[in-house]
């Protein structure tokens, strides 16, 4: 059996930028195991599979390690798939998933994700937090991850974190957040629990970064960027209890898988 395989660069322009993700649409649903060897041969943050249902598509994402309930940058690719490669000739999609229904807008280049918001609530500052980057932060919340907030946006690249400490913590994740003087806020994303070491671009996080900085900041539409070493440019805007995440992707390859 042969299974067609994309991989695309989601929150970017170019090639090399924003964050791969492996994207295999399947006529039916295979089997849990063999769909996590897929994912771990690629060896991604994310790769996503995605079978066609009477009222859209159905939607599932698997890290190297295990199966996740929403990732951003996967389902943006995904629609980049079937917008550029399969003929799908709306401007509106929804994938069904974990986390309810996902709609997807094309406007020219630019893709917009339209996710369920997430507000963060502010806890104590875990020891971890502090282990991990040797120094406490402004602030931590809590939603699906951790949101870290640094007073210093263009100290976030310089930062390397002890994974093993973040390791001992209980949530999928830990974003970091600051300021910055170009955009309205800067982030970092780690996952070492589920396989990621650092995710480059994650839309899922700004699910929760979104509704933080709208208070903060007291606007609701944002620009941000995800400082890893490929780095990514996120638009988002507070919509109620929804957060539109907008970026555009590239197709870096196109090939088969052999089962």
């Amino acid at each position: 059996m042969t299974l067609p395989l994309y991989q695309i660069d989601a929150f970017a322009a170019h090639i090399f930028e924003g964050n791969p993700a492996a994207v295999c649409p399947l006529d039916a649903w295979l089997d849990d195991e063999t769909m996590q060897h897929i994912a771990a041969e690629n060896n991604l943050a994310e790769t996503a599979f995605f079978v066609r249902e009477t009222q859209g598509y159905r939607i599932r994402w698997f890290t190297p390690t295990t199966e996740v309930d929403l990732c951003g940058h996967a389902t943006l690719a995904s629609a980049h798939v079937l917008f550029e490669h399969l003929g799908y000739k709306g401007e509106k999609l929804t994938f069904d998933s974990r986390s309810g229904p996902l709609h997807v807008t094309r406007t020219d280049s630019m893709l917009s994700l339209d996710f369920p918001a997430e507000p963060p609530l502010a806890v104590p500052v875990p020891p971890e937090i502090v282990k991990a980057f040797g120094k406490p932060p402004v602030e931590v919340l809590k939603a699906s991850d951790y949101i870290v907030v640094f007073p210093d946006g263009e100290e976030l690249s310089a930062l390397s974190p002890d994974l093993d400490a973040l390791r001992a913590l209980d949530l999928r994740g830990v974003c970091i957040t600051a300021r910055h003087d170009r955009y309205d806020f800067v982030s970092r994303f780690f996952a070492p629990n589920f396989g990621i070491d650092e995710d480059p671009v994650t839309g899922s996080a700004h699910t929760q970064l979104t509704p933080y900085w709208a208070k903060r900041l007291g606007k609701k539409r944002l620009f941000a960027k995800q400082v890893s070493p490929r780095g990514g440019e996120l638009r988002c805007e507070l919509a109620g209890p929804r957060v539109i995440i907008s970026g555009e992707a590239v197709t870096y390859l196109q090939g088969k898988i052999s089962l």
